[in-house]
């Protein structure tokens, strides 16, 4: 079951937590804030679909560090930076670090909220795909190593003679082993079973 997404606010000014919260309570888009960044990561379940809306300049862990021990943690939440006039090349470095945008105080609703939605939308897709690359490399894991070996020469265009004579098999049983790659990666075509197997060694680094 799908959960409903959460923004998460992250700015030691009360006054920002509490304005972007009534917004975003008034478009009922779920919302949690903090006032550092340690209670974030204290309370983040990256399990929960969402965004992050940060300061950029905090006491102690600023938005950048945030950002930087997200990507450490392997977490690819997206990243709203908020920042003041002056703060802007530090924005301008999140940017460069991967957040989906920054917005200068003080900010424009429909703006953010269109930043929000975008971002939503970002975790949405790197969700399912995620979710596509874990359903492959659970399906890759069903095959035993011959199995691999003829899944490899079949999408490299292998005539089944051809691959049991490389593997020193009968054509029968190349034949089976098709048969079975075929049921495991639940490919019902040729094509299909390209597909899946080029999808899963791109996704993996060949």
């Amino acid at each position: 079951m799908s959960r409903e997404p959460v923004v998460y606010v992250v700015d030691d000014d009360p006054v920002i937590r509490e304005s972007i919260e009534a917004l975003l309570h008034s478009k009922a888009i779920r919302t949690q804030t903090f006032p550092d960044a340690s209670a974030f990561l204290n309370a983040f379940d990256p399990d929960i679909p969402g965004c992050l809306i940060a300061d950029v300049r905090m006491p102690g862990v600023s938005g950048l560090d945030l950002q930087k021990e997200l990507h450490r943690r392997g977490h690819r939440i997206p990243v709203i930076i908020i920042t003041g006039h002056g703060d802007v090349p530090m924005a301008a470095r999140a940017i460069k670090g991967g957040a989906l945008d920054f917005i200068q105080k003080p900010f424009d609703a429909d703006k953010l909220i269109a930043r929000i939605d975008e971002a939503l939308h970002q975790d949405a897709e790197q969700r399912r795909e995620h979710r596509r690359t874990q359903t492959l490399v659970a399906r890759m894991a069903l095959l035993s190593e011959r199995e691999r070996e003829v899944l490899f020469r079949v999408v490299h265009g292998a005539y089944n003679k051809t691959i049991a004579d490389e593997l020193g098999v009968s054509i029968s049983t190349v034949e089976a082993h098709r048969r079975n790659i075929m049921r495991k990666l639940r490919a019902r075509t040729l094509y299909e079973l390209i597909y899946i197997a080029d999808t899963y060694w791109d996704r993996r680094g060949r």
